[in-house]
């Protein structure tokens, strides 16, 4: 299991976004996780929403 894989720790606070590195996106958390890099926005924001608890505060767009 990847360290992207591991769900968020309970009692953190995760503020999500995403964040685009040449053609891929990335999703990361304020706790320090980051998620693989993707080719499609939306799989960032999903791994971001699986990341976080309380499903995120990732902005749309």
């Amino acid at each position: 299991m990847l360290p992207s894989d591991l769900p968020a720790p309970a009692g953190a606070l995760h503020r999500t976004d995403t964040a685009e590195r040449g053609s891929f996106a990335v999703a990361r958390c304020s706790c320090g996780w980051s998620g693989p890099a993707r080719r499609s926005r939306e799989r960032a924001r999903s791994d971001a929403r699986a990341h976080s608890p309380e499903g995120g505060t990732l902005p749309e767009g």
